[in-house]
């Protein structure tokens, strides 16, 4: 067994930007690495590199329990195993595999752990407790996409136990490459091996081997997943390509003592479907992207409600100024449209998307260009004008769009956005944990900010605010709308992960945390 120290994994923060691969992608890497490598070297080093995870972030483990699957992800976990068992663990491995059967790589990493002592049974040491570690290699990328696997694969009630169990365990679990079950694509479970409902019994950290995994950090997998850690088994990643990346802090804004209100853009926000015509009052979710725009450091901030909402001056902040709309000037600026729009906002959509040259379409705007082949055509002409777009919906308003069900969107978000963003030839913002941000001929980026928190009534309207604020102030490039939605998800996302703790995260709240740094 090699002796020589692999690099220590590095920890996956919100902090920079990270290249992500899919598991076709990752394939490829790893067959060309292995073709210039002496045979076995690959998962020796990740074994290794598992081992040290699992030592580093439970360093008082007396027990070890991995849990190894029938492929080259169970090798991995072998070669843990014997690391750990050398490092005076007490080890217990649950093998899926059968010596005649398996790859030879992993055939030989069994060896080496029968050799080195390694005990085997079939489910956890009894003695296991929360000081100890768990390491989950039972599947990998196994998985590309949870729908060909819902076809291919049958129900397996040996490795559906043992998730379960994994699930269970007191002990820090170490997912190696992703959490069992898991598209490394898609961040969904495969039918028959999603874990219980219900948080896990104890920490989650999932060790990606070579690239990392769209799916760790969306959908299902940013719960699943818990801390990311990323080895790269000495792999070359420069030349290649990325099906996304994970977003990173936005560039600083620098205010010069020279400007003024018009140096940073105005905003004008059409939304807020007054009592008048349905009795659905919703007034306050325009306001809410007023102030969102307004601490997010547009110069100007106008509001235009609809459905003949009375409203002179909002007096929580006057700084904003109510117009109507006939007197906007959406050519000017940057226009979002749609929040708490209600039925009312289908009478003001043609002209906002015939005039406004920077537009933010949100909720009640989204819903009615799905309802409507004009309005889905004038929102589609807009970039043949060279005028920016962003969309923000979330699943269901995706699925209108697209003609789909919230499932289908949900099942492979990255290709679901990626779809809206060349369907209507503009910026797509798909909202949810992990939100991805996709433009045409942009590599998209999936958000690595925000925490459940966010789920309540007007984060949304906040976000929509926010991006008009980045859009407004942009340059006129070809990239304004994305990289504008790209910091606006980021900083939106960041101000609830630094919230505090014992204090309510509300919209109003969150607005006026924002600033436009």
């Amino acid at each position: 067994m090699s002796d020589s120290p692999t690099p220590f994994p590095r920890r996956i923060t919100v902090d920079a930007v990270h290249a992500i691969f899919d598991a076709h992608a990752t394939r490829r890497i790893e067959q060309a690495m292995a073709a210039q490598l002496p045979p076995h070297t690959l998962m020796q080093r990740a074994g290794q590199a598992v081992a040290r995870l699992a030592l580093a972030i439970a360093p008082h483990a007396r027990n070890a329990w991995v849990v190894c699957g029938a492929g080259n992800n169970g090798g991995d976990g072998l070669e843990a195993a014997c690391h750990l068992h050398r490092a005076g663990c007490a080890v217990t491995v649950t093998w899926l595999g059968h010596h005649d059967t398996v790859p030879p790589d992993a055939r030989a990493s069994y060896q080496r752990a029968l050799a080195a002592g390694v005990g085997f049974a079939d489910g956890p040491p009894p003695s296991i407790g929360p000081d100890d570690v768990c390491v989950d290699a039972l599947l990998g990328i196994g998985l590309a996409s949870s729908s060909s696997s819902s076809k291919s694969r049958e129900p397996n009630t040996a490795l559906q136990r043992l998730i379960v169990q994994m699930h269970a365990t007191p002990a820090t679990v170490v997912c190696v490459d992703t959490p069992s079950g898991l598209s490394a694509d898609t961040g969904q479970f495969a039918p028959g091996l999603e874990p219980p409902e219900g948080p896990a019994a104890s920490p989650r950290h999932t060790l990606a081997l070579l690239t990392l995994k769209p799916g760790l950090f969306t959908a299902a997998g940013r719960d699943a997943a818990g801390q990311i850690w990323l080895h790269d088994l000495g792999a070359d990643l420069s030349r290649a390509e990325p099906c996304a990346w994970l977003s990173a802090p936005p560039r600083a804004v620098r205010r010069a003592h020279t400007s003024h209100k018009g140096s940073y853009g105005d905003v004008a926000v059409i939304g807020g479907e007054g009592l008048r015509a349905r009795g659905m009052g919703m007034t306050g979710a325009a306001l809410l992207a007023a102030s969102a725009a307004l601490h997010g450091g547009a110069g100007r901030v106008m509001v235009s409600l609809l459905d003949g909402a009375e409203l002179s001056v909002d007096a929580l902040q006057p700084e904003c100024m109510l117009r109507r709309f006939d007197v906007l000037p959406l050519d000017h600026g940057a226009v979002v449209c749609g929040c708490g729009g209600g039925e009312a906002v289908r009478s003001v959509l043609e002209p906002v998307l015939t005039q406004a040259h920077r537009l933010v379409l949100d909720a009640d705007a989204l819903n009615a260009v799905a309802g409507d082949p004009s309005l889905a055509a004038a929102l589609k002409a807009r970039a043949g004008r060279g005028w920016h777009t962003v969309l923000t919906p979330h699943p269901l308003e995706a699925a209108r769009l697209a003609g789909l069900k919230t499932n289908d969107i949900q099942a492979d978000r990255l290709a679901a956005a990626n779809g809206l963003a060349r369907q209507f030839e503009c910026t797509v913002v798909l909202k949810g944990s992990g939100t991805i941000i996709a433009a045409p001929d942009c590599t998209p980026r999936i958000n690595p900010t925000g925490n459940a928190r966010l789920a309540t009534g007007g984060t949304g309207d906040v976000l929509a605010g926010l991006l008009g604020a980045r859009l407004a102030a942009a340059a006129d490039t070809p990239q304004a709308a994305f990289d504008a939605a790209v910091s606006a998800c980021w900083l939106h996302g960041r101000v609830a992960d630094q919230w505090p703790p014992d204090t309510a995260l509300t919209a109003s709240a969150l607005a006026r945390r924002l600033h436009s740094g």
